[in-house]
């Protein structure tokens, strides 16, 4: 595209080029889904302005006037690409009240005493905006009042060694060891539905009654392969010491007797208990390895631990012993098909995480 100009009477034209930045940026506007149409169609035309096009062409191409072809030029041409932004004051003046911006915002942290939290509906009246305000300032702010998640921070004093220590079995497995992930799953309930539902079918949903039945419960404990993904399980009626020992040697008997067994375990009291102990002093081949207390995020086998609970909590069971035949089904259909759980996080990452909470909390500590 040339740009009018006199020299000595006579109309000559300056042409758009280009460096290397300005035309990587403005290609990049071309093809961007998530640039204005407007910002698109200005950068096009400077594109093809440079590439020699007229100005009638670039208009019919575009779908724009040749004014407004020459505007953006012109524009380009005297303030590069800063020129093709819209001039400051342009455009809809916004209609919101700043203090009922503020509200929406500054207050959607602190819920009065009468609610648990803001809703849009609720925020709305208090602003004295609609709804769908309420909604666009938390979307544009990130807000997200009806969100939250479960979290807690170990004080073991002990806890980056025994971080390290777990850590270190996923990302540097021992040579001819089995690393066992191991825990129990504790009231397990056989809950039966006082009605039958119905099944899920097209048009509805599954239905289950509200109430049940109570028939007792059972407690499983399992040790998860790392290397495989296979299961070692027992299924008792309760979780003291004894069973836990029982448990132990299932695992003993179980594993090959060439390998060393690392056990990856919780802070539990049956986990330590002197009997415990004891046998474990007379079997060297296991090694134990307990993670930070309040840190069970750090044992595997808690994953597969969910798998289980969305399993039982879609059946009805009549009795305590359908509940295990169940489980017994589940656990042989998994390992028929085992796939392991690989851990895949930065240790370094985890503990820079773990520190920026530390240090929010203790600001909001300090604060109140």
């Amino acid at each position: 595209m040339l740009r009018a100009y006199r020299v000595g009477g006579v109309v000559a034209r300056r042409k758009i080029v280009l460096d290397t930045e300005e035309t990587r940026e403005l290609e990049r506007r071309i093809r961007a889904t998530t640039v204005a149409v407007r910002d698109r169609q200005r950068a096009e035309i400077v594109v093809l302005s440079a590439a020699g096009m007229s100005q009638h062409q670039i208009a019919s191409r575009v779908g724009v006037s040749r004014v407004t072809v020459n505007h953006w030029c012109q524009r380009f041409l005297a303030n590069r690409l800063a020129g093709l932004e819209d001039a400051a004051g342009r455009g809809r003046k916004p209609s919101l009240p700043p203090e009922a911006v503020r509200m929406v915002l500054d207050k959607a942290v602190t819920p009065p005493a009468t609610l648990g939290r803001w809703s849009c509906r609720t925020m709305a009246l208090q602003a004295g905006v609609s709804k769908a305000t309420v909604q666009r300032l938390w979307t544009a702010n990130d807000i997200k009042p009806h969100l939250s998640r479960t979290f807690k921070l170990s004080k073991d004093k002990q806890f980056e060694t025994k971080f390290w220590d777990v850590i270190g079995l996923y990302l540097n497995p021992p040579e001819k060891a089995l690393i066992l992930c191991c825990d129990e799953k504790s009231q397990c309930q056989a809950l039966e539905r006082t009605q039958p539902g119905l099944p899920l079918g097209i048009g509805h949903i599954k239905t289950k009654t509200h109430d049940y039945i109570r028939h007792g419960t059972l407690t499983l404990f399992a040790a998860l392969n790392y290397l495989d993904g296979k299961l070692i399980t027992r299924i008792a009626k309760r979780h003291r010491h004894q069973e836990w020992l029982a448990f132990l040697k299932t695992i003993d008997r179980d594993a090959p007797a060439a390998l060393d067994i690392h056990l990856i375990a919780d802070n539990y009291a049956t986990h330590k208990h002197a009997e415990v102990k004891r046998w474990l002093a007379k079997h060297p081949r296991f090694h134990m390895h307990f993670t930070p207390t309040s840190s069970s995020w750090l044992n595997l086998v808690e994953r597969f631990f969910r798998d289980l609970t969305d399993f039982i909590t879609e059946k009805s069971f009549a009795s305590v012993g359908e509940l295990s035949d169940a489980i017994i089904g589940f656990l042989a259909e998994r390992d028929k098909n085992a796939k392991r759980y690989v851990w895949r996080a930065k240790g370094e990452d985890i503990l820079r995480k773990i520190e920026a909470a530390r240090a929010a909390m203790a600001a909001n500590q300090a604060a109140a």
